[in-house]
């Protein structure tokens, strides 16, 4: 007996797999640009003279006719600069190498090095991958969120600082880990955080590196591999094969 169009759909609703959806990516960079007061093309923005300078020294480093392969690094010497990167400062570096506007919005909001709103004067990254996680990267972010009343991705009210939450910053060996500007702050207690940030309120600079006395990522303590002469072929193998 045919089944009426209905009875199709309906079964076809019953059997159908539900579409599975990865979340939305959580971000606190600003990939679609709005103009507002701080963030326009009428702006205006371009290097200073030391900067100039450092410019074209970047550029120069690339063949002739290639120069915007120093697309990257010029524009972080815009932020550098500025403080974050504004549109009038993407302008700019699109003017000095001679590239469509495009190409240069398209590399700033795919980096997330570059921040495309206002930050404060320490930008705090905090390392939640797995490795810092394990070893309670947790207490880290939760002293830094009571000690400045702020949450991720936002900035105090002071224009001092600004946290924000990222992934793997290559310091793994020694998690948990904060970067502060350009420094790595690694292995790190709650009391560890605390102290940081108190120097950097008194506008003193934290020694940056391991906090818990070891040089680099070194075992800490003595070794516990590699102690002894090497064994020497076939050692452990079964006598068998």
């Amino acid at each position: 007996m045919l089944k009426t169009f209905k009875q199709i759909g309906q079964a076809l609703v019953r059997n159908a797999r539900g579409v599975q959806t990865s979340s939305s990516a959580l971000s606190d960079n600003l990939f679609v640009h709005r103009d507002s007061p701080e963030d326009n093309p009428d702006i205006p923005f371009e290097f200073d003279a030391n900067n100039k300078k450092r410019a074209e020294a970047l550029m120069a480093i690339y063949p002739e006719g290639h120069k915007r392969a120093a697309l990257l690094p010029l524009l972080d010497l815009a932020q550098r600069q500025h403080g974050w990167l504004p549109l009038s400062a993407m302008h700019h570096v699109a003017d000095i190498l001679e590239i469509p506007r495009m190409r240069v919005y398209e590399v700033a909001t795919f980096y997330t090095m570059y921040m495309r709103k206002p930050m404060g004067k320490y930008h705090l990254q905090v390392c939640t991958t797995t490795p810092c996680w394990l070893r309670n990267s947790d207490e880290i972010m939760n002293v830094i969120k009571s000690k400045l009343n702020i949450q991720v991705g936002e900035t105090t009210p002071c224009k001092t600082f600004t946290l924000s939450e990222v992934e793997c910053l290559g310091a793994c060996v020694n998690a948990p880990m904060v970067q502060v500007n350009d420094d790595y702050y690694e292995d790190l207690t709650g009391k560890d955080m605390d102290e940081i940030l108190e120097d950097l309120k008194a506008g003193r600079k934290p020694k940056a590196g391991p906090r818990s006395g070891r040089f680099a990522c070194e075992p800490i303590g003595e070794p516990t591999s590699l102690k002894g002469e090497p064994t020497g072929p076939g050692f452990g193998v079964q006598s068998g094969l």
